[in-house]
């Protein structure tokens, strides 16, 4: 690595994979689990490259469970969740959850998600009033179709992926320029993770995905999160390091007050840290 992340650096998005005898797969799970990935693989990773806290994000695999993720926070201390829920959970449970560290309700618009786009604006108005916000995923080529949505929520809305554009697009179209003008609304966030996952220019700098990185941080640094995405579940084979991952926000951001904002400041508002 470059450079060792200031303390308090936060992975915004990662998963936790339990035992399959302890935390069975749900019934709506679309792709296998890779249950090799666990708290005591985690622990050494974060170790490794020098992350202080984790946000650990309901995978798909487990639907509305969150036993694993809500185990793993406990188990890790300088922890937060991203859990699984909808619009019908009830406020007791939302409450045992925002105890337990979750502070966001993950929309995975895709096989295995929880919660379809006509249900959005009801999930997001049920879990509002406990200061979470909705942290979205889906494929950003139709950013420009469902900003007016999201831009109407309810809650903070946290988009995943550097908007997930499946198809190569550069800065300058208009689902990149739907987004830009949704960070401009001061309630919308981006993790600036998994840029390995639409990419076709590839590492090591993934140029294509990078470029609408930089122009997002230029936009909002303030409304910017990292996060590695480990273990980069969609990834069958040559997974990237998690260190090399840190490096490219590091070429993203060379200003190292911008960094400590995006990889500690931000983080610590949004999370309650």
């Amino acid at each position: 690595m470059r450079d060792v992340p200031p303390p308090g650096a936060t992975d915004c998005h990662m998963h936790i994979y339990g035992a399959p005898e302890r935390y069975p797969v749900a019934p709506t799970n679309p792709s296998p689990v890779p249950f090799a990935y666990d708290l005591d693989a985690w622990r050494a990773l974060r170790d490794r490259v020098g992350l202080t806290r984790t946000i650990v994000v309901q995978p798909t695999a487990y639907g509305a469970d969150n036993a694993c993720t809500l185990d793993a926070v406990a188990a890790l201390g300088a922890a937060r969740a991203v859990v699984g829920v909808t619009e019908t959970t009830p406020l007791a449970e939302l409450q045992r959850l925002h105890a337990a560290g979750a502070r966001g309700a993950r929309a995975f618009m895709m096989p295995g998600g929880l919660v379809p786009w006509e249900k959005l604006p009801a999930l997001a108005e049920h879990v509002a009033p406990m200061g979470w916000h909705v942290q979205l995923q889906f494929d950003g080529g139709a950013m420009a179709d469902r900003a007016a949505l999201i831009a109407g929520l309810a809650c903070p809305v946290v988009i995943d992926h550097i908007g997930r554009f499946e198809a190569p697009v550069p800065p300058e179209a208009a689902p990149v320029q739907a987004l830009l003008r949704l960070l401009g609304t001061g309630r919308v966030w981006v993790k600036a993770s998994s840029p390995y996952g639409t990419s076709r220019s590839g590492p090591p700098g993934y140029a294509d995905v990078a470029a609408i990185a930089r122009a997002l941080i230029a936009a909002a640094p303030e409304r910017i999160l990292w996060g590695s995405n480990w273990p980069h579940p969609n990834v069958h084979a040559n997974k990237p390091d998690v260190a090399a991952l840190l490096d490219l926000l590091g070429e993203w951001v060379p200003d190292a007050g911008l960094r400590r904002a995006i990889l500690v400041d931000n983080p610590a508002r949004l999370y309650d840290f």
